[in-house]
């Protein structure tokens, strides 16, 4: 049976990588390919220094960064790659930076599947809560709103630890789970005894002790 963890880490997954399906701008150079023989193994596009924004209401919700990134689409799976690793950064409503997805490398395939895969060093950390969650290998599959991975799985902050093998949630992570989870355990942060009940257990008992 898997151990609940931490959702609110999942779910920023979830919306980190719904912000990278949404960029439609870049910076600095992009170059389409053009290939006379159409191969499928030549990129029909290339994007280098790659930035793109996603506003809502005037307000920047979600910014994508990543050195490289090839677009193929002439074969029977299309999808993009981001070789040389990306970055995707969330904000709250109010703008401030909440959260900050990171791997090594990541493959959108925009085909019948629709599924992001991140690989390498994935690192999910919620700023705002101080929570990490850190993993060589996640899927986001979008037909099937789920997130998931069969990998080694590490869940940390202030006040929680958990790690295991495999974890599976909805896109939203109400029931996200360690599928085989161990030395997971909580932080007590704080004496449950009130300063008074603390002064009332520190003190002698009088009345036991013998009288002269």
């Amino acid at each position: 049976m898997g151990v609940r963890s931490r959702n609110t880490t999942l779910i920023m997954v979830a919306t980190g990588l719904s912000l990278a399906t949404m960029f439609v701008s870049c910076k600095n150079r992009v170059t389409t390919v053009g290939s006379l023989e159409n191969l499928d193994s030549i990129p029909t596009q290339t994007i280098e220094n790659m930035e793109g924004w996603q506003v809502e209401g005037g307000k920047v919700r979600g910014r994508l960064t990543a050195p490289y990134m090839e677009k193929y689409t002439r074969g029977d799976d299309p999808y993009d790659i981001f070789p040389n690793s990306f970055r995707v950064e969330a904000y709250t409503p109010e703008g401030t930076l909440e959260t900050v997805i990171t791997a090594d490398k990541a493959v959108h395939r925009t085909g019948e599947e629709q599924i992001w895969i991140a690989t390498g060093k994935v690192l999910v950390h919620n700023l705002l809560k101080e929570e990490t969650m850190e993993t060589d290998t996640l899927y986001w599959d979008q037909q099937k709103k789920t997130i998931y991975t069969h990998c080694y799985v590490r869940l940390t902050s202030p006040d929680f630890f958990a790690q295991g093998y495999g974890m599976e949630s909805d896109e939203r992570a109400t029931n996200a789970k360690i599928l085989r989870p161990f030395d997971s355990y909580g932080y007590i942060q704080q004496d449950t005894l009130s300063n008074e009940e603390k002064e009332l257990s520190s003190r002698p008992d009088i009345e036991s002790q013998p009288q002269p």
